[in-house]
């Protein structure tokens, strides 16, 4: 503000500013009726021409240029200068002169604010032609009952609407919900980003593709929008269910935290209403609004499942998950900081869960550790638990393709370092006077037991035919180097037969186990397998399964962490909402 009033030579314009202040609603309404310059802004040009004049007191010397009030300048070129200022910047400008103020209701300024702050593209007086947003069309597509004629009509009239108005009512208003959240739906989670998408700002919640495919990309539905129906007045429209936008509502609770409400929750339920869902979806009649939420979530129908526990727990979640379609409390996430010595790029994975489907998780560097955190979950591991935890000081060799596929002798493997760790940590507690005691202990055999808890991937018992072995190594140049040969165990199921048959490096790790409702929590060893740049692997030794993952390909705005202090303390908090 100082700066801007020194170059136009108003000094701290304190005249100016009591002048605004005095006026009344009349004539500050009547202000744009005024001429182009005050005679405090003619006051001002005629010192300044006073002092460039020649032979006056204090005028500049033949070797300085005669100086130049910034009022002087044409005004297509303070519409340039203002417009490479930040929008927040120019309210207090417009508090400068009149001038200033008549130039910044030039709408090309608040244009090109909007498309360099917030990349909005689309021009207002153009939208007959171009059309809308191209994720309105999905809104259209799920509302089949919405023709082409009538849905251009119900939407906003923007021929009267102004740059400014998008700006300071849309697009700064809601400025502190954009980027990654993470909704509180119990043990479930969820990814959601808000973006802003055309003359919009929508709620995309992420969601992983349909189980086993996890290179396929990320499917995505919309929660809400917000846009101006009319000027200066910003609506929040749920897009829950099958019958089009609503009337909603958004509030923001607190700093990293806003919630979303649906006042027309009757939007949400299918023309025939819920109808009961029993127990066993086979003996179930009239169930159509879980069979459409099966389609759409699974990709299957209920033919197609033949697991009891997996049908229970898929109808577990439906019941879940629909108790949440009225309102909903999102918690800002991060995306994990990148370091040049990371083993590879950090960010978010999808991964295969057994008989839970595919979830996210986020791999994240922490020293000699690297650690994925569930952004998704289940009910025996939740979100914002750890469900793998890396050790970057313990690398393991991988034996030869041949024995490789002999589960003890990889079980052996793990085990040794297992041992080797656990004396380690020992003796960073004890001291290394108590820690040479155990040095010479023998690795403990792992406790077989039949009811011991899983994190929901299948076991040998509830293992499908055909899961498990995998066909013959290929060897095939990694990025990095050649590859070794990798082939999974015998006996060891995965959902995905579809795996890399090289990988790059292995080290030991853990994976966190519990029960049904994260009761007694353990963790078990396994191995890490890194295949590429994009993908890696974890063995999981006691449940004898392997879990794929495969990076989330997205480029996400407005998800940096402020400081890596930051993202630790989004990692905490997350994980105590399900410890």
């Amino acid at each position: 503000m100082a700066v801007c009033a020194r170059l136009c030579g108003v000094g701290p314009s304190r005249g100016c500013r009591r002048r605004q202040q005095r006026r009344g609603p009349a004539e500050t309404a009547a202000a744009d009726s005024e001429p182009d310059t005050d005679p405090e802004e003619e006051r001002i040009e005629a010192g300044a021409a006073a002092l460039c004049a020649p032979g006056a007191g204090g005028s500049a010397g033949p070797s300085q240029p005669p100086r130049c009030s910034l009022l002087e300048l044409p005004p297509e070129l303070l519409v340039e200068i203002f417009a490479s200022l930040p929008g927040t910047d120019l309210p207090s400008l417009a508090q400068v002169c009149t001038k200033f103020r008549r130039i910044l209701h030039t709408d090309t300024i608040w244009r090109r604010r909007c498309r360099e702050e917030y990349g909005v593209c689309e021009n207002l007086r153009k939208l007959e032609i171009t059309g809308v947003s191209c994720r309105d069309v999905y809104a259209k597509r799920i509302n089949p009952r919405v023709k082409s004629g009538r849905f251009m009509k119900i939407l906003p009239d923007y021929e009267h609407m102004e740059y400014r108005d998008v700006y300071t009512c849309l697009l700064h208003r809601y400025r502190h919900i954009l980027g990654l959240w993470q909704p509180d739906i119990g043990p479930y989670g969820g990814l959601l980003n808000v973006v802003v998408d055309g003359l919009f700002i929508i709620g995309w919640m992420y969601l992983p593709p349909h189980d086993p495919h996890v290179d396929d990309p990320m499917r995505f539905k919309p929660l809400f929008r917000i846009h101006l129906m009319e000027r200066k007045s910003a609506t929040v429209e749920c897009m829950y269910g099958h019958r089009g936008p609503h009337n909603g509502h958004i509030q923001i609770v607190k700093k990293d935290e806003f919630s979303t409400k649906c006042n027309q929750t009757d939007h949400h339920r299918m023309s025939g209403g819920r109808q009961e869902v029993s127990l066993y979806p086979f003996c179930a009649h009239g169930a159509d609004e879980f069979r459409t939420w099966l389609r759409e979530e699974w990709g299957r129908t209920l033919e197609d499942i033949f697991h009891e526990h997996m049908q229970e727990l898929i109808l577990m979640k439906f019941i879940y998950t629909s108790q949440y379609d009225n309102c909903l409390t999102y918690r800002r996430i991060y995306l994990p900081p990148s370091h040049p010595d990371d083993l590879i790029r950090p960010g978010l994975f999808k991964g295969t869960y057994g008989s839970h489907g595919l979830e996210i998780v986020m791999l994240s560097f922490h020293g000699k550790h690297a650690r994925a955190t569930k952004i998704t979950g289940d009910p025996n591991i939740p979100a914002g638990q750890q469900t793998v935890e890396i050790d970057l000081m313990h690398r393991i060799q991988l034996p030869d393709v041949e024995n490789l596929r002999n589960f003890n002798e990889l079980s052996r493997i793990v085990l040794e370092v297992r041992e080797q760790v656990r004396q380690e940590q020992q003796q960073q507690e004890e001291g290394p006077e108590d820690g040479e005691r155990h040095s010479q202990q023998s690795p403990r055999e792992p406790q077989q037991d039949p009811a011991q808890p899983n994190m929901g991937l299948p076991t040998e018992k509830d293992r499908e035919p055909g899961d498990g072995g995998a066909a013959a190594a290929e060897e095939q140049p990694a990025q990095s180097g050649q590859g070794q040969p990798f082939v999974l165990p015998v006996g060891v199921s995965s959902r995905n037969e579809d795996y890399p048959r090289t990988c790059r490096m292995c080290f030991y790790g853990t994976g966190l186990i519990a029960g049904h409702g994260f009761t007694s929590p353990e963790r078990t060893p396994g191995v890490f397998i890194l295949f590429d740049n994009d993908r890696f692997g974890f063995i999981w030794l006691e449940l004898k399964s392997f879990s794929l993952y495969s990076r989330v390909q997205a480029t996400f705005r407005n998800a940096d962490a402020p400081s890596p202090q930051a993202f630790e303390e989004m990692l905490k908090n997350i994980q105590s909402l399900t410890s």
